[in-house]
């Protein structure tokens, strides 16, 4: 018996689907993407309290001119610039950078009211901005790319040290709101930000880790979503952990979990 063929309109959609594909990736092959060319200097801006203002250093680290436009925001705000109302200035607020040039953003404190007696945290936001395309650069895919970081207000006298904060964070075990799965929660009696690069559960030779870092804010409790563990079946586990320091450095971390 002879194969039952498909109908002609269902063989001509999967040709035109077959060469629409192969078009696309053609297309994507062809075109060069403009990678992101500001280099920002450091992974965290600490500002202290007694400082008159912090330098950001910025580089260029493309071939091409590109326009900046920097500004900060608070830690739930995602407002356009401008738009947030923050204690400090940035200085310049946009400028064009030369490929291999750097330029040093001062940032000022205001004066407004902060918190004395724990950190501050707001985000430092960069936007680089490509420049506009010549006539025979149509095969670049050009992009606005927004860059942020940390930005940690540091009051005088705080007492302890943010180096050995994450000493003090008790680590418990709780049921996600669904009862399906298990959170890790840090608890922070600190007047300091904790950051981390992961969070994750040791239980014997195997390690549960949470899908990213995340942080602890001062006085605060942060809960992590543990994947593929099952607390009821494990004892003596451990909090696995890795701390980022106001420099960068990353310290790796185990402590017992409370029950």
């Amino acid at each position: 018996m002879l194969p039952t063929l498909p109908p002609l309109r269902c063989l001509m959609k999967n040709i035109w689907r077959d060469a629409m594909g192969v078009l696309l990736v053609l297309a994507f092959a062809w075109a060069r993407p403009s990678a992101a060319g500001v280099v920002i200097d450091g992974t965290r801006v600490i500002y202290h309290a007694q400082d008159k203002e912090a330098t950001i250093k910025l580089t260029n680290a493309g071939k091409r001119p590109i326009l900046v436009q920097t500004w900060m925001n608070q830690v739930n705000d995602t407002s356009s610039p401008g738009a947030s109302k923050v204690p400090f200035t940035l200085t310049p607020p946009i400028f064009r950078l030369e490929p291999g040039k750097g330029q040093a953003i001062r940032a000022q404190y205001t004066r407004e009211p902060l918190p004395t007696d724990k950190e501050t945290l707001f985000w430092l936001n960069v936007l680089e901005v490509p420049p506009k395309m010549k006539a025979d650069d149509r095969s670049v895919l050009q992009f606005s790319v927004r860059t942020r970081i940390k930005f940690i207000f540091r009051p005088s006298n705080l007492p302890g040290s943010p180096g050995s904060a994450f000493e003090q964070l008790s680590w418990t075990l709780a049921a996600t709101e669904d009862g399906r799965g298990v959170v890790l929660k840090a608890s922070n009696p600190t007047r300091y930000y904790v950051n981390f690069a992961q969070v994750g559960i040791k239980a014997g030779n195997r390690s549960y880790m949470h899908p990213g870092g995340g942080m602890v804010a001062p006085g605060a409790t942060e809960a992590f979503a543990i994947p593929d563990f099952d607390a009821r079946s494990v004892d003596g586990v451990k909090a696995t952990f890795e701390t980022i320091s106001d420099l960068g450095a990353i310290g790796k971390h185990e402590k017992p979990i409370n029950p």
